[in-house]
């Protein structure tokens, strides 16, 4: 393992650690207060985004800089270039950082589901055991059908992911930091 690899590892461990703390805080403060409705929207919304970046890491780890290059004149090309550049990161931010903080948020979302019906005993254990076991299959479900789709249009979703990222402040910032050191 090269130092670059090593650096980038430990930065993603400091941001898992510190994205889980702030969103077990929230999570722990905000979803047991939530209406049922709330909680399942909670749940489908971190399925979602957890399947969503996902698949973003899927097809970045699967595209290489030779099928990007003939689309040098559309929208995000430089974007996606630059990400698939950065795939091993692309792939650890998207598939374990975001996909393991939304897997244990949609779970709370589920706690707090079960927590609002109100039940007690055995009813409550098996009620819980459920509907863990339905988020955990439908988020699977999702990523297995996500991933043959990303595999399939890597191409497509490189260029809209670094169309969406060019949009927004993110590159541009980086943008101005670059002419500024020239």
């Amino acid at each position: 393992m090269n130092k670059k690899s090593l650096r980038w590892a430990l930065k993603v461990f400091v941001l898992s650690i510190s994205l889980s703390i702030v969103f077990s805080l929230l999570s722990q403060s905000l979803l047991p207060t939530l209406s049922s409705f709330m909680s399942i929207f909670v749940i489908v919304f971190f399925i979602f985004v957890s399947v969503v970046f996902d698949m973003i890491a899927v097809a970045f780890t699967t595209i290489s800089e030779e099928k990007l290059e003939k689309y040098k004149e559309e929208k995000g090309y430089e974007m996606a270039m630059a990400l698939c550049r950065n795939a091993d990161k692309v792939s650890s931010f998207g598939g374990d950082v975001v996909g393991d903080i939304c897997g244990i948020l949609s779970g709370a979302g589920g706690v707090s589901l079960v927590v609002n019906m109100n039940l007690e005993g055995d009813v409550n254990l098996l009620v819980t055991c459920l509907v863990s076991a339905l988020i955990a299959g439908i988020t699977i479900f999702c990523k297995a059908i996500m991933k043959s789709y990303a595999i399939t249009n890597c191409d497509k979703i490189a260029l809209h992911t670094g169309a969406y990222l060019e949009a927004t402040p993110f590159k541009r910032r980086k943008k101005h930091e670059k002419n500024k050191k020239n």
